[in-house]
């Protein structure tokens, strides 16, 4: 059973998935733009209406350690963090993939320093991509609250057990007011379930030990159980989504295609630009253009294989990267790149740089870069928007 729609930002549609299924812990430290989760989710723990222990640390850094000691405790535990706050947890994060906790975190995206800059990019997410974390990113405010309930379901599963980052584009999602459907309490806490921690360190009768001294006899072997970890992940994630659409009809795809099928120049995205880039589709398509859009929702484990096959066949391929790695490519171009060897004969790939600090990127600007592959005026890497 639904609610009614309801009108909010993305940031309370977070605190109100965790409201729903109630953890046990939350840690966490205010940043810009995320204060907004945890302030709303403290008032939800103040009025009494979860029975969660509410956490507030001295810092970012304090707030993941208290949260990594809680889920090795046994609680379902979660957080949030944007930009230089994800940071300041830079130590414990790959602490946390590390000792397998699953806990999750919601990351509000939002460029790093320096300049100072509180606007979005995914320069906090892609710096942190390589940490163990499993990463699903949401296109608008339904999504981001829907992976908020999905994240718990993954990270948790027994093949998996690695921590969880649910990213939304910083303002353009945190704090704008979208209309939502969310999901009857009842039917969050079903679906999400009892955690049923492994190895939980207040298991007296069963003791075990955390975090200790990893030599080279044992630290390659275990870093490789995380790989077979993120390889399960791409499997539990997939079931996971069925599952989700049984319960609210709203189906999601590890690998998201809009008008692919028939085309011959598809862009790759992550986030709310996904949006953006439907819209430019469907007027080039008015226009009798083959354009298509794709948009890799969950990001690690990288679901190359889909990827792969959605770029089989077409002409040109331009991957758009909302953060600038200074002497590579994006990111994200690397992975597009690196799914695309198995294929027999690769499309041409281009590399999109866009919307640092903010910087807004319109359909008028985003048709560019479907105009420029079918003319032949991309570049191997373009910087969309750039002020020179």
């Amino acid at each position: 059973m639904e609610h009614k729609d309801i009108a909010i930002n993305g940031d309370s549609a977070i605190a109100l998935a965790w409201k729903q299924f109630d953890p046990d812990v939350c840690a966490a430290y205010p940043i810009t733009p995320q204060t907004i989760i945890v302030e709303r989710f403290s008032d939800y723990v103040a009025d009494g209406e979860v029975n969660t222990e509410f956490i507030c640390t001295e810092s970012e850094h304090s707030a993941l350690t208290a949260c990594i000691a809680a889920a090795s405790a046994g609680a379902r535990t979660v957080t949030a963090t944007a930009s230089v706050g994800l940071g300041h947890m830079w130590e414990m994060l790959g602490i946390a993939a590390g000792l397998r906790v699953p806990l999750t975190m919601a990351v509000s995206n939002r460029a790093l320093s320096a300049p100072i800059n509180i606007h979005c990019d995914h320069g906090d997410a892609m710096a942190s991509r390589d940490t163990g974390w499993l990463m699903i990113f949401a296109e608008n405010v339904q999504e981001a609250y829907d992976n908020a309930i999905i994240a718990p379901k993954i990270a948790e599963h027994k093949d998996v057990q690695l921590p969880m980052m649910t990213c939304l584009d910083g303002f353009i999602l945190t704090h704008a007011i979208e209309r939502m459907t969310p999901i009857d309490t009842h039917d969050v806490k079903e679906f999400v379930g009892e955690y049923e921690p492994i190895h939980p360190l207040l298991d007296w009768k069963n003791p075990v030990t955390h975090g200790v001294m990893d030599g080279h006899d044992y630290y390659y072997e275990h870093r490789y159980q995380m790989k077979e970890a993120m390889d399960a992940a791409l499997k539990v994630a997939e079931d996971v989504l069925k599952d989700f659409a049984k319960l609210t009809d709203r189906r999601y795809s590890l690998v998201e295609e809009y008008r692919c099928n028939d085309a011959e120049y598809i862009a790759v995205c992550l986030g709310s630009t996904f949006g953006t880039m439907k819209v430019t589709v469907d007027k080039l398509r008015d226009e009798g253009k083959k354009v298509g859009v794709m948009m890799p929702r969950l990001y690690r484990p990288l679901p190359s294989a889909l990827i792969a096959k959605a770029l089989d066949g077409k002409k040109g391929v331009a991957v758009l990267d909302k953060f600038m790695s200074p002497g590579s490519y994006g990111p994200l171009f690397e992975d597009v790149v690196a799914s695309s060897l198995s294929l027999d004969k690769m499309p041409k790939m281009y590399s999109y740089i866009y919307g640092l600090g903010g910087r807004d990127a319109k359909v008028s600007d985003l048709r560019t870069v479907f105009t420029d592959m079918i003319e032949n005026k991309a570049k191997k890497v373009n910087y969309l928007g750039v002020k020179l």
